[in-house]
């Protein structure tokens, strides 16, 4: 399985705020869509990602006070990211070794969508189920 099948199940629909947007609002819209992290973006440029983790972090460096400050100071600036083409299997090994859970997808230098640790472990349970029900069936039959 690819990351594409991912896409092609989830959609590549993908939230994402400005470097200047305060950080508070980043956060009012990881709480109302509750999801784990919001790229961020100038124009159709990725300029970083901002996640829950990089939050709790600042929350705990700095103080509540860090909620009216830019995103952009805030978000992780190195965004390591992934392609259609790249295997399931390769993805959850960047994702490991990483120590992150969300990569964006591009193609041609363009962004496509984003996936998370949870698209990943759904797409593996749907694996997992439709080869024991192949096993079932095979079983069944012999």
């Amino acid at each position: 399985m690819t990351v594409r099948a991912i896409l092609n199940s989830k959609g590549h629909n993908v939230l994402s705020v400005p470097p200047d947007a305060k950080l508070s609002a980043a956060v009012k819209i990881l709480s109302e869509r509750r999801i784990g992290a919001v790229l961020v973006m100038s124009g159709t440029r990725v300029e970083g990602i901002l996640s829950e983790r990089d939050i709790v972090r600042v929350l705990g460096e700095r103080g509540a006070g860090v909620l009216d400050e830019p995103v952009g100071a805030v978000m992780t600036r190195k965004v390591v990211n992934c392609r259609p083409s790249d295997t399931v299997a390769g993805l959850m090994e960047v994702m490991t070794s990483g120590k992150f859970r969300h990569l964006p997808v591009m193609e041609n230098e363009r962004l496509i969508g984003l996936v998370s640790i949870g698209d990943v472990v759904k797409l593996r349970v749907q694996e997992y189920e439709t080869e024991q029900e192949a096993l079932r069936d095979y079983i069944k039959t012999a």
